[in-house]
């Protein structure tokens, strides 16, 4: 296959030859026409929810759901409610047995990769309590002192 030239002039030089350029332009794309509005009762795309797994059951859900325990940059093991603290954090669901698994088990020290100290593990039981609410009191066992 042979390419078109065209003769050039060199001042004062032999003549030489170039390869002539072929310049195709394509169509330039104007403005894109607006997207048509949604239909009334059309349903729109869900938006994304971020999924988390729980360290001591391995259930999935929602970020917003579990409870973040975050390992900060100075090594103290904290509470995280944001969620966005700094640091390697590992999530728990709101069940009590898993918030004990994680106590009495080494899963949690393992996602944080740190060893949990005593002042960190009488945090996350205080939290526990919290979870799983005031103790119930056990009823009367003489009836005299349930009228009283």
């Amino acid at each position: 296959m042979e390419r078109e030239t065209e003769p050039t002039s060199v001042q004062n030089g032999p003549e030489t030859t170039t390869p002539r350029a072929i310049i195709v332009e394509t169509p330039r794309l104007g403005p894109q026409p607006p997207r048509p509005e949604p239909k009334r009762g059309q349903i729109h795309r869900p938006k994304h929810v971020p999924q988390r797994t729980c360290v001591a059951c391995r259930d999935k859900d929602a970020k917003r759901t579990l409870t973040r325990i975050v390992r900060t940059p100075d090594g103290q093991i904290e509470i995280d409610p944001t969620g966005k603290r700094n640091g390697r954090g590992a999530y728990l669901c709101t069940q009590a047995s898993c918030w004990q698994r994680a106590l009495t088990t080494p899963v949690l020290a393992r996602a944080l990769k740190t060893e949990i100290d005593d002042t960190a593990c009488m945090t996350l039981q205080t939290h526990l309590d919290s979870l799983s609410g005031p103790p119930a009191t056990a009823p009367a066992a003489d009836p005299s002192e349930r009228d009283a």
